[in-house]
């Protein structure tokens, strides 16, 4: 039966690295009647890690979705992965999610990871509630974690409940909008639970945190402002609009207190998500363009056309291509052509399935709002738009991180070497900042992700899932060059005579160097003909494949604006492949011009250390080419920040543990890519050629 779509919530579980997620989304299954059975990760049952790689390794590493219902409302879950080196499975969810759950470790407040993914719904505009989790955690403060999400978010929240108790005799939480104390009964695993009467002992304390979610609430809603400048009385009800409406306009996070492991706070957090987070009626339309370039919005309604997003692609051994889609518009349906905007191909929807972690469960249609999965589309990439196919239209896609580190791949065996090539080409379909290239010059198979860890989990899933023996190399850093200075008026020029028809493609460019991060822009500036319109796609793509070797050591090339700006062609000996070369010389003679410079990953690095290692770790950190960004207390330890380059880093668990003795922990994720300094970009350069001259001697 469908449900209202007033009724349906789209909702994401964001956090740092261990901050409880799963265990969360566990208790959520459990509780809604999802499963009949809690799973823990420390065991390896949780029902959402259902990867082998998971389950060993007691992290999520691929977002899973599930479905479940909760007083008479249909809640659309995604698990996402805490580890950076998962970030592009946190970004698909929130482009597509409408609402989100935020946990904090109770100990920790703003974890590293946190401020990551609180920017990356921020991106997305993404209304959220905060569960600070691990209430009964030793050093759990909940006040401090609201505390921490001021200072390191630049966000208000709103406390929706006081924690009774805290660490071991964490029992319960007053919610402070009915001020009633809540109690979970142990014996029940936390399925059962009673409101009851705020103790004397604690009267006063929430009042005064009462008055506080007021006074919050007042400094971001103007009716609770009127009424508190007038003294007046603020019931229930007005209360929970406003909360409700200060939520979907993101000035305010209501912030929740519970313990998942310990079966205490879910319930409340699921009222939460109804009470508080949006419907996709609330989101409202989704905009975007006509092949003609015409802007164009979709409601978020069943007789609209049909409007969709693939978020993610998955391989599935049974029955092959997996295709999740959140559907904004119209009714996705079984059996029916649909168009792939995007890439203006057609396709038949054969089946559509449900997803409850890997599990399936076939549906006839998707309606607006839902979120599901379909079987067998052979094009459609992550990123891409379906749509009806007389309707179509184009959605803003997906940003993909660039891959920071890389490392050579290689077949045990001869006879696997033509299976290597097919199985890496799934693993990037389904995993976009996953990439793999054959070098040139080596000869070798290189795989590129966002992290060690990333590879290690892609290697591990050849060899297991695949079974296929592989062997790798050392992971190397991916340094990108650039240029400092812009270059005017360079020529390529391409001309081939031979006994029949000739080559000949001439171009004149610009190119100019952008600001970090900004990757690649071309522009067309042909006036009156003098490169005839359907060649200038080709100069576009032979400067496209130019820049993946750079002039210094062959590394690719970024930011970068090319201006084509004039040129000639021949009647009759002119072809898009002699003005791919064409652009090709330019590019490499405009980059050898410019100041070509070599650039590096810089890593923000978070170190958490008793502070009488202090000096070491700070010490050593200068050492790597780092910058100490800042020194917070945290506990009985020291947090530092820095920013230190990727290539210096490379053995730093090790390190820091002997440093510490083992007592010091970190985490680091990219930050962005900076010029390397002269004397060590001789180096590189240097090693990168001697790499070359072994290849090339092996071979």
């Amino acid at each position: 039966m469908a449900i209202d779509i007033k009724r349906v919530r789209n909702i994401g579980i964001i956090a740092h690295i261990d901050a409880g997620k799963t265990t969360t989304t566990e208790r959520i299954l459990y509780y809604t009647g999802r499963k009949h059975k809690i799973g823990e990760v420390h065991e390896g049952e949780a029902e959402m890690d259902w990867m082998e790689q998971e389950r060993e390794r007691g992290i999520t590493i691929t977002s899973a979705s599930t479905t479940c219902f909760w007083k008479d409302h249909q809640i659309n879950i995604i698990d996402t992965p805490g580890h950076v080196d998962f970030t592009i499975e946190v970004e698909r969810a929130l482009r597509v999610l409408d609402g989100a759950i935020f946990i904090l470790d109770a100990s920790q407040g703003v974890e590293p990871q946190s401020e990551t993914v609180w920017r990356q719904a921020d991106k997305y505009r993404v209304p959220r509630i905060t569960f600070v989790n691990k209430m009964d955690k030793v050093g759990a403060d909940y006040f401090k974690a609201m505390e921490s999400m001021e200072n390191k978010l630049g966000t208000l929240p709103l406390p929706m409940q006081l924690p009774i108790g805290v660490e071991s005799e964490f029992e319960g939480v007053i919610d402070l909008i009915t001020m009633k104390e809540i109690v979970w009964l142990e014996e029940t695993l936390g399925a059962k639970y009673e409101y009851r009467d705020i103790r004397p002992e604690l009267k006063e304390e929430a009042e005064f945190w009462r008055s506080v979610l007021i006074e919050r609430l007042a400094e971001v809603d103007e009716a609770i402002l009127e009424k508190y400048l007038e003294e007046q009385a603020i019931n229930e009800r007005e209360l929970k609009e406003a909360i409700r409406r200060v939520t979907l306009f993101l000035k305010a996070v209501p912030v929740f207190a519970g313990s998942a492991y310990k079966n205490k706070g879910i319930q409340p957090l699921l009222d939460a998500v109804i009470d508080y987070l949006p419907s996709p009626l609330d989101r409202g339309e989704v905009v975007g363009r006509t092949p003609d370039g015409q802007e164009v919005a979709r409601k978020p309604s069943d007789s609209e056309p049909l409007t969709a997003l693939a978020f993610k692609i998955q391989m599935d051994q049974y029955i092959g291509k997996l295709t999740y889609v959140r559907v904004y518009s119209g009714v996705l349906k079984a059996g029916t052509y649909v168009l792939n905007a995007s890439q203006n191909t057609r396709e038949r929807i054969s089946r559509i399935v449900r997803m409850h972690a890997n599990r399936k469960e076939d549906v006839q249609e998707l309606r607006a709002g839902d979120i599901g999965a379909v079987v067998g589309l052979k094009k459609v990439r992550t990123g891409d738009t379906i749509t009806d196919v007389d309707h179509p239209l184009v959605l803003e896609s997906l940003e993909i991180p660039e891959p920071v580190i890389s490392q050579a791949i290689f077949p045990s065996s001869k006879r696997d070497e033509e299976k290597l090539p097919n199985i890496l080409s799934k693993l990037a379909e389904e995993d976009p900042s996953f990439r793999f290239y054959v070098d040139e010059e080596t000869g070798e198979t290189i795989i590129a992700g966002m992290g060690e860890l990333h590879l290690d989990i892609k290697v591990d899933i050849i060899r297991r899932t695949f079974k296929l023996n592989v062997e790798t190399g050392q992971p190397r850093v991916a340094y990108r060059e650039t240029i400092k200075l812009p270059v005017q008026n360079v020529e390529g020029k391409f001309i081939r005579q031979t006994g029949g028809r000739g080559q000949y493609g001439h171009v004149v460019i610009n190119v100019f160097p952008l600001e970090r991060g900004k990757g690649y822009e071309f522009v067309d500036k042909i006036v009156g003909g003098r490169i005839p319109k359907e060649y200038i796609p080709a100069v576009d793509r032979g400067i496209q494949e130019a820049m993946q070797k750079g002039v210094l050591a062959g590394f690719p090339v970024v930011d970068i604006k090319v201006e084509l700006i004039d040129g000639s062609y021949h009647e009759v000996d002119s072809s898009e492949l002699a003005f791919k070369r064409a652009a090709a010389l330019a590019l490499r003679d405009a980059l050898q011009r410019g100041k070509p410079i070599l650039l590096e990953p810089i890593m923000r690095l978070e170190i958490t250390v008793p502070e009488e290692y202090m000096g070491d770790v700070i010490g050593d950190v200068g050492a790597r080419r780092g910058q100490i960004k800042s020194i917070e207390d945290t506990g009985n330890a020291k947090l530092i920040t820095a920013l230190v380059p990727l290539a210096e880093l490379m053995s730093y668990a090790g390190d820091l543990r002997s440093i510490t003795q083992g007592r010091a922990h970190f985490t680091m994720f990219f930050s962005h890519y900076a010029e390397v300094p002269q004397s060590v970009a001789e180096k590189i350069i240097a090693q990168r050629k001697r790499e070359l001259e072994e290849a090339k001697s092996r071979k």
